[in-house]
């Protein structure tokens, strides 16, 4: 990482807040009316696929709560959306009962593992394939969930989904260009194929495997799955595509319930989870851009903003990892100290920070629910990239995780692949309070992204006054690690991407609303109730009561 002390500046040199004559969003032209953020009393739930919103409104119109519906409408989207989310993903959740509260449903990789034996096959950490399962930890963490504020039984919940996989459900056009990617992706996964390689826009697609292991988590628990048949059928799909897996490592599998990692933005408190996430990444970009307020939007505040979520992903690639294994601490990493030095590195006029390392790929479902009495949930679930490994369990339709991708094959590196090892994971729920209350519930799916997201919409909501919708519908960008290039969304200004490529950056643009932005949805606690946004990057909905 360059130093830059010769020439660096705080971000207080670089001009007023933006903002005081009302909220501007980054390089929206003016004449833009966006809409609001849709208003419920009762609560509500917005996911990035309609069906699975639809389930969680269900739910709470059914007197559930708001962790009812956010599993309910999370086993949906592992139903109609398996290329974001699933039975053989990870959970990752903050809940707001009166206190916050953390979940951290990873899990690790197989005991078996050896960073030798994958590097004799592959220079680099494969990005598919067996060596890059990990224990599944979402089916635990639907019922750590529910078993401590569930009002109904994971039957009830699951039977939309059930339906959904027995049954079938039109597959939307949005959906129908995924799978057709994903076809590609895959070719080299025959039981992945049998079930998906056909799937096209206006196919009924039906998954009765899957709807078998929705019975059994029903009838059984977690136990059901965590062990007998459907652990060992998960081990021997791994071992059949070279694996080491075994049905002990699903066995040993525990979830964990921490406090969230806390740290002040302007006039607000924002709640990530710690390790091993990267929320205590978006927590350090935060606190660098803290600092002073942020220069009118334009090509300045984008610069800044860039650099500063930066010099974050350069820690979290030196530091982020399984916890038990981490060099510094995350209150070392949000140290006044630390990120003082970090925000003297930045350079107003020019690109001067790097990342080191592989970048990470995006999948993953983010969903937000509220409810009537107060309490909200963040919850995020992932198979990583798409549908993950490729590794699909046919007995039981599970498509398998490919989080140990993240992991990495150089010794010396804080995420080395090693045996029942966290890999530092990308998930990252959120929370912001102001006065010690719950103000906004947020979060993102895209990999890389998500923290710079995160980043990104504290700009429009705290220091521009937003909307939340208008804030989710801004052009964003993603700072790209593999490619070392800054991906923009064509909606900037012309006179922004060039004034960026002046300072060195690197832009490549991307489509209007592209999707590798990632997938956010936020709920803002209003007097009367609940704001609700959902992202235009997917086809999710807003609903409420």
């Amino acid at each position: 990482m360059p130093s830059g002390r010769g020439h660096a500046i705080s971000i207080a040199a670089v001009g007023p807040r933006a903002g005081a004559s009302g909220p501007s969003l980054t390089g929206m032209p003016e004449a833009r009316r966006f809409p609001q953020a849709r208003r419920f009393t009762q609560g509500g739930v917005a996911t990035p696929h309609y069906l699975a919103s639809a389930t969680g409104l269900a739910v709470l119109a059914d007197g559930g709560n708001a962790v009812d519906a956010a599993v309910a409408a999370n086993l949906t989207l592992g139903v109609v959306a398996p290329y974001f989310c699933g039975y053989g993903g990870d959970l990752f959740a903050i809940v707001w009962d009166g206190r916050l509260h953390g979940y951290l449903g990873s899990g690790r990789s197989p005991a078996g593992i050896s960073l030798d034996a994958v590097a004799a096959e592959s220079p680099t950490m494969p990005v598919l394939g067996a060596h890059t399962v990990t224990v599944p930890g979402a089916p635990a963490g639907w019922f750590a969930l529910l078993e401590r504020w569930g009002t109904r039984s994971f039957g009830e919940l699951a039977a939309r989904a059930r339906r959904y996989a027995l049954e079938g459900f039109e597959v939307t056009a949005p959906a129908g260009e995924i799978f057709e990617g994903c076809r590609h992706l895959y070719a080299d996964f025959p039981p992945w194929l049998a079930v998906y390689g056909g799937v096209a826009t206006g196919a009924v697609l039906r998954q009765p495997a899957l709807a078998r292991t929705i019975d059994r988590l029903a009838a059984e628990g977690p136990a059901g799955y965590y062990g007998g048949p459907v652990a060992e059928a998960i081990s021997a799909a791994v071992h059949a595509a070279g694996g080491t897996l075994a049905p002990t490592d699903l066995g040993s599998h525990v979830g964990s319930f921490v406090a969230p990692l806390r740290a002040p933005y302007r006039d607000v408190e924002i709640a990530e989870l710690p390790p091993p996430t990267q929320g205590v990444t978006a927590l350090e970009a935060l606190r660098i851009v803290d600092g002073a307020p942020l220069p009118p939007a334009g090509a300045q505040r984008e610069h800044l903003l860039v650099e500063a979520m930066t010099l974050a992903l350069a820690d979290r690639e030196q530091y982020v990892t399984d916890p038990a294994v981490m060099e510094l601490s995350p209150a070392e990493l949000l140290a006044d100290e630390w990120v003082e030095a970090r925000r003297d590195l930045l350079d107003p006029e020019r690109a001067r920070a790097t990342v080191h390392g592989a970048g990470t790929p995006g999948g993953t479902a983010y969903l937000c629910a509220a409810d009537g009495d107060g309490v909200l949930v963040s919850l995020i679930q992932s198979n990583f990239l798409a549908f993950g490994s490729g590794v699909h369990v046919p007995e039981w339709g599970i498509n398998l995780n490919n989080r140990g991708s993240s992991f990495t094959l150089d010794p010396t590196r804080a995420n080395a692949l090693a045996p029942s090892k966290f890999p530092m994971h990308t998930l990252i729920p959120a929370m912001a309070l102001r006065d010690g209350e719950p103000w906004l519930v947020f979060g993102s799916m895209g990999g890389d992204a998500q923290a710079q997201v995160h980043l990104q919409l504290m700009a429009h909501l705290v220091d521009d006054g937003a909307d939340a919708q208008p804030a989710i519908d801004a052009p964003r960008w993603r700072v790209e690690p593999a490619a070392g290039q800054l991906m923009i969304e064509r909606r900037f200004p012309g006179t922004v991407l060039d004034d960026l490529r002046t300072r060195g950056h690197a832009v490549n643009e991307t489509r209007a609303l592209d999707s590798g932005m990632g997938h956010a949805h936020a709920i803002l606690r209003t007097r009367g109730g609940y704001a609700i946004a959902t992202d235009p990057r997917a086809e999710g909905a807003a609903l409420g009561l």
